[in-house]
């Protein structure tokens, strides 16, 4: 009798283990009301960027031939000033060549590669204003390809496009549908290409000093990968493994009937 009941108990473990799950807790030495720095850095402009640039100033007249894609401008009966767009140009924008160079109207070539958006919109404001075209302009300037790939053990893999120009590591993942239950909480990988060269950053996602790693914010064309706590298994195998669970529910149900029936004949 002692052994049945030992065989029932093993019965029963073996089906908690195959059918629990576990928790992912995120940030878990996190702690309230306590201020926590951020990593972050402002974006850098790499071969490869497609960039708006909007030249804007008093008279929309001067600034119309800085803007791609506005062929000219329009004065109502009002006197007012239009501009005329090509709304495909601008949205295409200047393309990065290999070199870190855009053509820009007038200006010609500017080597932009490695410039923060910010410290680009300076340089085109200087060379217009040194070169005596505008003195006062506003120069507004977005990245339009800003993406980033998703891979491993995330809800949907696949390249995802940041219009915003910002994203966290964290806003990505749960983006992409969270991790899945067989992603390595602590080997979440972000892969980022500098100067030529590819380095790759892990990350784990159960403490908070995620919140300082140099990934924490992504950058344009980083890949994430999330590692597998353990290799997937094949077709096969999870057939052997619903075979299993089923001989294991089968023989448990089984053995209770035969308990119970023991305990009635006494």
């Amino acid at each position: 009798m002692y052994g049945m009941k030992k065989l029932v108990f093993l019965l029963a473990i073996g089906s908690l283990m195959m059918t629990s799950c576990t928790k992912m807790i995120y940030l878990k030495d996190m702690r309230p009301n306590r201020l926590y720095s951020l990593s972050a850095t402002e974006l850098r402009i790499q071969p490869g960027d497609r960039l708006r640039i909007v030249v804007s100033s008093r008279k929309p007249e001067l600034s119309a031939p800085y803007n791609l894609g506005v062929g000219g401008y329009q004065v109502s009966a009002t006197g007012d000033v239009r501009t005329v767009t090509d709304q495909t140009a601008q949205e295409n924008g200047y393309l990065v060549d290999a070199e870190g160079n855009i053509e820009f109207p007038v200006l010609g070539t500017l080597f932009v590669s490695g410039l923060t958006r910010g410290e680009l919109s300076s340089l085109i404001k200087e060379h217009l204003k040194q070169e005596g075209h505008i003195n006062e302009a506003i120069v507004m300037v977005e990245i339009l390809n800003f993406k980033i790939l998703l891979m491993g053990e995330v809800g949907s893999m696949g390249t995802m496009l940041v219009p915003e120009g910002k994203i966290t590591l964290l806003e990505a993942i749960v983006r992409s549908g969270g991790l899945t239950p067989n992603a390595a909480i602590d080997k979440v990988f972000v892969i980022r290409e500098d100067d030529g060269k590819v380095r790759m950053m892990e990350n784990d996602l159960r403490t908070v000093s995620v919140l300082n790693s140099p990934s924490y914010y992504l950058r344009q064309n980083d890949i994430v990968y999330v590692m597998p706590k353990a290799a997937q298994r094949t077709l096969t195998e999870d057939r052997s493994w619903q075979i299993y669970g089923t001989i294991l529910g089968l023989g448990g149900i089984a053995l209770s009937v035969l308990t119970l029936l023991k305990l009635y004949e006494k």
